[in-house]
């Protein structure tokens, strides 16, 4: 039997969350919007753009919506994807394997980046979506190892270890990729290059090989794959442990109500993480360069932000210690729909960082205490966290953009994303606030 608690397969779990948060913050949020945006938009001799929409295999849409569609469009494939192959990953034993094959999906598709010109978009936002799909395949399986390799009493502190070792990462890799697009002369490239794009190109192909090579480390030091022989029933296997644990949800109150309310906070936590650069750039026109010293801030502030939330759960408990970064987060969109100078988002940025991790680490946590201790199907069972999520970011993106295109004002989608939170707020409040939800 595998021994819990081991400090080199701890601290290796939590390199995954290193070498895969360069995905969220140079791709998702920083230097790819901004080059997408970019490069999809044709400026007339004063800079002002004159046209930014985007022929997508025949379909003429804005790019910033297209840019929300892609998202929403890979969260859903993952959506259907996850209730075939997690349940498989437990029935196979093979749990890391699929880890992988995600793993290695999402950082070539960054790779692919490199190419990206204006004569290729198409492929280019294909390639967008699977690397959604990389990266977010391979977080269910990723996360399903936490009950496995660790007892109870470490989810919440192991949790935030994990991301701020990816805000750590992820912000070292971004500094270096930031001097090499301000300073190209500094790795020996011109500022010709920065200007053609070139440098930005290469900062798509680091994210893939930052995120291969570093994910070796966990792919070492995890539990290693107890291969199942299926017998030819490979999806009548995965079926039957979709069932099996689909019985056992119906049955726990405490999750099914959890899930519920995550699904909506989530909805406000991952729009805002998906579109507040693009918001940013096209409602403020706050210059790149002091926004991409916000968000690089927003990461650092994240990291003492999910100890905070640890240390909040153990002394309020874990919905307690939820509900007041749910409420905090509320205030954000509100904030932002009012927010008409770069001073106010950048203050608005620094409260977001400090609840950014702490949301996220402690919502892994708590569905971690919600799996019954007996239960060898945490794949299974994070792969229905992983598809409440990916609802959420479907829906969350979807609704942001269709009320941007309704209301030809990206500000008014801002108020959709308080709602949001504000649902989550009351259904989270049905559930019991303790450190320890069984026993």
């Amino acid at each position: 039997m595998f021994q819990k608690n081991q400090k080199k397969v701890l601290t290796a779990w939590t390199m995954y969350d290193w070498a895969n948060s360069v995905h969220n913050l140079v791709i998702i949020t920083v230097v790819f919007p901004m080059y997408f945006l970019a490069t999809t938009s044709v400026k007339d001799s004063l800079g002002n753009i004159i046209n930014d929409e985007v022929n997508f295999f025949g379909f003429h849409v804005q790019n910033s919506v297209l840019y929300s569609y892609t998202i929403s469009v890979a969260t859903l494939l993952l959506v259907l994807l996850n209730p075939i192959l997690t349940p498989l990953a437990d029935s196979s034993g093979r749990r890391k394997f699929f880890m992988k094959l995600f793993c290695y999906l999402g950082a070539a598709s960054c790779a692919y980046f490199f190419f990206f010109t204006r004569d290729n978009v198409n492929w280019v936002v294909i390639a967008f979506g699977l690397s959604i799909v990389g990266w977010g395949g391979s977080i269910v399986f990723y996360n399903s190892f936490l009950p496995e390799i660790a007892t109870e009493d470490r989810f919440d502190n192991l949790s935030a270890r994990g991301f701020m070792m990816g805000y750590i990462g992820s912000v070292l890799l971004l500094v270096f990729n930031l001097v090499m697009i301000m300073k190209p002369e500094m790795v020996g490239l011109s500022q010709a290059d920065t200007e053609s794009g070139l440098t930005a190109r290469i900062t798509f192909l680091t994210v893939g090989l930052w995120w291969a090579l570093f994910a070796q480390i966990p792919f070492y030091y995890l539990p290693k794959d107890n291969v199942k022989r299926l017998k030819g029933e490979v999806f009548s296997s995965s079926f039957r442990e979709l069932r099996k644990v689909l019985g056992e949800l119906r049955q726990n109150n405490l999750i099914k109500r959890f899930l519920l309310a995550f699904l909506f906070y989530d909805m406000g936590v991952m729009t805002v993480i998906y579109v507040a650069t693009i918001f940013a750039d096209k409602e403020l026109h706050i210059e790149k360069t002091g926004l991409i010293v916000t968000l690089l801030l927003i990461q650092l502030i994240a990291i003492p932000g999910s100890f905070l939330a640890s240390w909040l759960s153990g002394k309020f408990g874990n919905t307690k210690a939820l509900l007041i970064e749910i409420f905090i987060w509320s205030l954000m969109p509100l904030a932002a729909y009012f927010t008409t100078t770069a001073n106010e988002f950048y203050v608005i940025a620094a409260v977001v960082g400090l609840v950014m991790g702490g949301i996220q680490s402690l919502s892994r946590s708590t569905y971690a205490k919600l799996i019954p201790d007996d239960t060898k199907d945490t794949a299974s069972y994070f792969g229905f966290y992983d598809i409440v999520e990916k609802i959420a970011i479907t829906l969350g993106t979807l609704l942001f953009g269709v009320a941007e295109q309704l209301t030809g004002d990206m500000r008014n989608s801002v108020l959709v994303i308080l709602v949001f939170f504000i649902i989550g707020f009351l259904l989270l409040m049905r559930i019991p606030s303790k450190n320890i939800y069984k026993g």
